[in-house]
């Protein structure tokens, strides 16, 4: 008998046959279904994170979209973009690590956004692309919807959909090290501009 199967042997022991498993309580505090977020309160807190926010309409998107990336350099886009990015390359999934760095950035959508919180969830949608374009290139530029915008984190779970790939984005990549030196971009885009179109 090896030490990890004396150790497993002694729980099953001590647990018996078959253990009760206890009820999770999930008495969530929940808004009303159809509320929104408070979208003032999600600029703050993105700000707050030191992330860029830039308020549009769906008519002045494309336009405010141009001015943001204007001089940016090489972009590259998720394959369901609903909208045209000029001289951005489309993922076709074969881009690896290196060739992401060559980009400066990245434009997507995104699944939803918690007012609360000031977190994106991406889910690797079509319209968001894979994880890798967005954690690679050093600029993410997000557009948000109003209508993705919920006011806690239980109304976002309940919109997401936990098998598939969740990103969750709480302001640029940064870290801290012992002596609390701010580091930016170090496990993700150092700069996040969301585009919160009302």
């Amino acid at each position: 008998m090896t030490a990890r199967d004396e150790v497993l042997a002694r729980i099953r022991s001590a647990l018996g046959g078959s253990p009760a498993v206890p009820e999770v309580p999930r008495e969530y505090r929940r808004a009303d279904p159809q509320q929104q977020g408070d979208l003032a309160l999600l600029t703050d807190r993105l700000e707050d994170y030191k992330a860029t926010v830039v308020h549009t309409t769906a008519e002045g998107l494309a336009a405010d979209l141009a001015k943001v990336l204007d001089g940016v350099g090489p972009l590259v886009v998720p394959p369901g973009l609903p909208f045209e990015v000029p001289g951005a390359t489309v993922d076709d999934g074969t881009l690896d690590a290196p060739a992401l760095d060559g980009f400066a950035g990245v434009v997507t959508c995104c699944a939803a956004a918690v007012a609360e919180t000031g977190t994106i969830a991406l889910d690797g949608s079509p319209d968001q692309g894979r994880r890798a374009i967005t954690l690679v290139p050093d600029r993410h530029y997000c557009v948000v919807r109003a209508d993705q915008v919920v006011p806690g984190v239980p109304e976002l779970l309940a919109r997401l959909e936990p098998t598939r790939p969740l990103t969750l984005i709480s302001g640029p990549s940064a870290t801290s090290d012992i002596e609390l030196n701010r580091v930016e971009g170090v496990h993700g885009p150092r700069t996040l501009v969301v585009l919160l179109v009302r």
